[in-house]
């Protein structure tokens, strides 16, 4: 897009710049952080303000009832992503259209929803908001349904006009609710709106309502029922293009021309002198742009002037003529040197055929990027903006989907919308999702497993070792040791695993049992993560066939814990312990072998022991306990011994 030619409005932020400080601030993907330094514009260091100001561009995003729009447009956009790319966009135009026009209703529900809040709520200040809001998405709806017309559905001339009343009955609905109040009075043709009515149809080409309307009077007008008789023969000839017909545009033109110069004539011929009302709509008939004008009030904008223009003036209007008619109803209707309106410059883009224009405009002048990104994004899948790359790494289509995108990243819970429009942003959609995921808060371990179930369906492996080393360091810090094993298991992060299998070791030293022992009853190939997380599995195993009383088993394991130097020489002494009670049953557990490797490991230890120096208040104790398995161990030698040579023999 072009840089930027526009200044844009200031924003005002009370409090902040009043005595003279430099003013700091932060970005962020949705909001700005702006604060004041201890530094004056002029002169020396002082103290500022203590406030942090929170700057927000998208207020939207905190509304409960807009935040319906975001998600049920979310899945449209993601069906709008399937659409296959081998078929030709022509032959997809159907499939385009009608997914435009779900965008719409969504807006329309939402804009319906925002309205009976308006009218319900007791706060001023909220019903004020929700008033805001829905002339925000009447403006967006008026918007994308002329984009519908003139670029998505692409009508030629004929079509194209009927489209474009459509538009405008679409976005004019007082009239059926005025002519409701008019037709359900006691008496319709005394009503004080039955002239606006019947006028407001016609300007609309309703000429089927405008009849019915009008014959209301022609009944109770018997002296002059040949001049309403005559009106209504002129509006039920008037020719309309038939879409599904065989109808050549130059036959229509034909058609139209020669009932013009029907009502022409009978407008030179006087036939609704006695009646002005009838002579005002006769003049309408034949285009007269005057009389089109004093009828302004009932118009009100002046693309519904424009459209009425074309309908009784150019009715087989081509695309490429629009644009000319479009600045000169405008000026016509507001003035020439009326400063135009923000969406009156939009629509007006629209008319020329500028669409990167139009995104533009709706840029500056919305507060939120949810309608160009979804614009923008349905006419890119159109073939619609091909030609316009972007000098700094995507093309308009995907810069605008990223920054909707990020600004959703912003909020506690449609963060996770956010994540299938980066999944289709294939230059850096990806790049920003890893940057934004690692800074969502991860408030609970329930947030925590979505974000790492979204990491892990994307490969994204830094990402989630990340996550893991918050929430296991988070489950150490709350003593809550199983959790923040599991977390460092997934992060596959070994230094961390060894300190909680410290943790759990040390925990079973103090209390003389395991914690979480579905967790390490089933740790399975995850032990080989860390020497000392083999050894905690083991040890539990170790446990566990001691309380299935498979002895042998039991015996096996614990012999191989110390002399394949798995377990940590401090837990040799209460491995040796763990041995006796083995050493105690009525079978011999332990062969001679075993006996011996026992008795070496237990030396071993002993003589570490007194090589050191150092003293401890529990050495009578350890001395106790050394002294005991040496005497059991004695004893198992000798028993194994026994055993053994009897079996021999």
């Amino acid at each position: 897009m072009e840089e930027v030619d526009l200044e844009p409005n200031p924003t005002l932020i009370p409090g902040a710049g009043f005595n003279q400080q430099h003013i700091g601030f932060e970005w962020g993907p949705g909001d700005m952080l702006v604060f004041e330094t201890n530094y004056q514009l002029q002169g020396s260091r002082s103290k500022g303000s203590p406030f942090v100001h929170v700057v927000r561009k998208d207020e939207d995003i905190c509304s409960p009832i807009l935040r319906k729009l975001f998600n049920e447009s979310h899945h449209i956009f993601v069906g709008l992503q399937k659409i296959k790319e081998d078929v030709p966009s022509k032959n997809k135009k159907p499939q385009f259209v009608s997914i435009s026009k779900n965008y719409r209703s969504v807006i329309r529900a939402c804009m319906e929803e925002l309205q009976q809040g308006a009218v319900s709520a007791q706060d001023r200040s909220l019903a004020s908001q929700y008033g805001d809001q829905v002339s925000i998405l009447l403006a967006i709806e008026l918007i994308w349904n002329l984009c519908e017309v003139l670029f998505i559905d692409a009508a030629p001339a004929g079509a194209l006009l009927l489209h474009l009343l459509d538009w405008v009955r679409l976005h004019k609905s007082d009239v059926d609710t005025k002519a409701r109040e008019v037709l359900q009075s006691e008496s319709p043709t005394q009503h004080s709106s039955y002239w606006d009515v019947v006028i407001s149809l016609v300007l609309q080409g309703r000429m089927d309502e405008a009849r019915q309307v009008l014959s209301k009077q022609a009944t109770l007008r018997a002296d002059s029922s040949s001049v309403f008789k005559r009106m209504d023969t002129l509006l039920q000839s008037m020719p309309i293009f038939n879409l599904a017909g065989t109808q050549t545009l130059t036959e229509f033109d034909v058609k139209w021309r020669n009932w013009h110069e029907e009502c022409d004539r009978s407008l030179q011929d006087n036939t609704f002198a006695s009646n002005h009302h009838l002579e005002a709509i006769c003049k309408i008939l034949v285009g007269d742009e005057d009389a089109l004008l004093e009828h302004k009030d009932l118009l009100s904008t002046w693309y519904h002037f424009l459209v009425t223009r074309l309908l009784f003036c150019h009715p087989t209007i081509k695309p490429p003529d629009l644009h000319y008619y479009a600045q000169s109803s405008m000026n016509m209707f507001v003035g020439p040197r009326a400063p135009p309106e923000p969406l009156d410059i939009i629509l007006l883009s629209a008319f020329e055929f500028d669409l990167h224009q139009v995104i533009k405009d709706c840029s500056f002048a919305l507060n939120n990027w949810w309608f160009v990104a979804h614009l923008t994004d349905l006419l890119d899948h159109c073939k619609l903006l091909q030609s316009h790359n972007l000098h700094f790494g995507s093309n308009l289509r995907e810069f605008l989907v990223l920054e909707y995108a990020s600004g959703l990243f912003t909020h506690h819970s449609l963060w996770q919308l956010a994540v299938d429009y980066f999944d289709h942003c294939p230059e850096l959609g990806r790049v920003y999702l890893e940057l934004l995921i690692e800074r969502i808060p991860l408030d609970t371990e329930r947030k925590a497993l979505k974000v790492l179930r979204i990491c892990e369906d994307r490969q994204m492996s830094e990402q989630v070792r990340s996550i893991c080393k918050i929430m296991a360091k988070r489950s150490l810090r709350n003593n809550r040791l199983g959790s923040a094993l599991s977390w460092s298991i997934r992060a596959k992060d070994a230094a961390f695993a060894t300190l909680i299998s410290e943790r759990f070791l040390q925990d079973y030293r103090n209390k003389g049992s395991f914690t979480d022992l579905d967790l390490l009853d089933n740790l399975g190939p995850a032990m080989l993560l860390s020497d000392r997380l083999t050894f905690l599995g083991k040890y539990r195993e170790f446990h566990r066939l001691y309380g299935e009383k498979r002895f042998s088993e039991a015996a096996k394991l614990l012999l191989s814990l110390m002399t394949a130097k798995i377990a940590p020489r401090s837990l040799w002494m209460t491995l040796l312990t763990d041995a006796l009670p083995l050493m105690e049953q009525t079978e011999v557990i332990f062969s001679v072998d075993q006996t011996y490797e026992l008795m070496s490991c237990l030396e071993e230890l002993t003589s570490r022991t007194n090589n050191s120096k150092e003293t401890a208040p529990e050495d009578d104790i350890e001395l106790t306990k050394t002294e005991l398995l040496r005497l059991a161990l004695a004893r198992n030698l000798a028993m194994a011994i026994v055993k053994e040579g009897t079996i021999e023999t």
